[in-house]
């Protein structure tokens, strides 16, 4: 991924120093298991650790690579130059090149699903922060885009918080998912090495053997584990998308943070640009465009192929450091949103009393007026709004057939927006707990 969209700390774990010294340890550890059970001497074992200080030479790796043309024997030819061809004769003893490479690719997933999770925990605090700093500030909810019935600024972030806390146990899960680990050998059938061996390295890298593998660990797994990433990345797209529309300027209900300094546009000086939100829609894209790869690559032939081997060299760095980046960024986005209640209520009130008709067929209907009528007697009231301006009020007071069912009194009554308002402790309780 290109630094722009980048945090350090992710870059770093698919870094090929980071695959290198995972790639030494599983080595390391199998070897002490394999001296552990007589396979290899334990003096043998023991001077593999001698290059636990080493820095790997990536560019010499490379070099030998260039040769070879097999990565792993390169890393183990490199390894030996370390500790000599003769302690390093029991290296890979019994192991096939999947061992070290599916072991590794899943403690880097894990690794990289802990850094997702930490910026997962930042977007729900900003989420609920939010959310009860504007419990009830009211603002209306919309269906299709227009306007329906009152709601709360609160319930909108309260409904993201919920979606994505649903996302972070999801994330949960496909962390369990993907933590397993394979040193069973050619075809799996640990033929030519011991399980135990296996169990040993799994342990010391906090995976859990894998049940059964082939030649290489199942990649149902990595499609589940991909298909979360890209589910959470729609979720971040959802909440962008209402950011992008509260900034719109006939809306303004919320705008992005302006920095002093900042320019929304080379040409207009005016401009103030829902950028971050915008590059979030993007980022989402680039996130989900993992997900139909790892998919295919469920479907291996036989005991192994490789045609999963470059998409997840691509899809396993990319995906993980751009959703990792994309977290960040929208956390400090809520963290920072300016809201503007004033015009929340101005947009509400725009069509002058519009939105309650809902609560006058509801009172019509309880006076005895069938819905057919209720509904027809609100409707063209409705109406006269949209296409005249009217007000909605004056002009339920001024119909005779209303004023039959219901009285001023009950009338007014329906436009109270405490109305709309009286559940939204019991809802945030469903979310946020008692």
């Amino acid at each position: 991924m290109i630094p722009r969209y980048s945090r350090p700390e992710m870059v770093a774990l698919w870094s090929p120093e980071t695959k290198f010294r995972i790639w030494y340890e599983i080595e390391a550890h199998a070897c002490d298991a394999q001296a552990a059970i007589g396979v290899i001497p334990k003096a043998n074992a023991e001077a593999v650790w001698r290059a636990k200080d080493v820095t790997f030479d990536v560019a010499r790796i490379d070099e030998i690579e260039a040769v070879t043309k097999h990565d792993v024997i390169a890393f183990l030819t490199h390894l030996a130059e370390h500790i000599g061809a003769d302690d390093a004769r029991f290296v890979h003893q019994g192991m096939t090149s999947s061992d070290v490479l599916d072991t590794t690719l899943n403690v880097q997933l894990v690794r990289a699903t802990d850094l997702l999770l930490i910026g997962m925990d930042r977007v729900l605090a900003a989420l609920k922060a939010r959310a009860f700093e504007h419990k009830q500030t009211v603002r209306i909810g919309r269906s299709h885009g227009i306007h329906a019935e009152p709601t709360t600024m609160g319930l909108t972030f309260a409904r993201f918080y919920a979606e994505m806390h649903r996302g972070r146990d999801r994330l949960a899960r496909a962390r369990d998912e993907i933590a397993t680990g394979a040193i069973s050998g050619a075809v799996g059938t640990f033929a030519n090495i011991d399980p135990s061996v296996e169990e040993h390295v799994c342990k010391m890298l906090g995976l859990t053997p894998e049940p059964i593998s082939t030649q290489v660990i199942p990649r149902d797994r990595h499609a589940m584990y991909f298909a979360t990433l890209g589910v959470i990345a729609a979720s971040i797209e959802n909440i962008a998308i209402e950011i992008r529309h509260m900034q719109r300027t006939e809306v303004l209900e919320a705008e992005e943070f302006f920095s002093p300094g900042q320019k929304g546009s080379s040409a207009m000086p005016h401009k103030r640009n829902p950028v971050l939100s915008e590059n979030l829609t993007g980022l989402a894209r680039l996130v989900r465009m993992s997900v139909i790869p790892a998919l295919e690559n469920v479907a291996l032939w036989h005991e192994r192929d490789i045609s999963h081997s470059s998409v997840e060299r691509a899809i396993g760095p990319d995906t993980t450091i751009t959703l990792d980046f994309a977290l960040h960024r929208l956390a400090g986005l809520v963290e920072k949103l300016v809201i503007y209640p004033e015009n929340m209520l101005a947009n509400m009130n725009k069509f002058r009393g519009l939105v309650m008709s809902q609560r006058v067929l509801l009172a019509l209907t309880q006076a005895g007026v069938s819905r057919e009528d209720s509904y027809r007697l609100v409707q063209r009231n409705a109406m006269k709004v949209w296409e005249k301006g009217a007000d909605f009020k004056t002009e339920l007071l001024a119909d005779p057939d209303v004023t039959k069912a219901l009285s001023p009194a009950e009338i007014e009554e329906k436009f109270d927006l405490g109305y709309h308002t009286k559940h939204v402790d019991t809802i945030f309780a469903r979310v946020f707990g008692a």
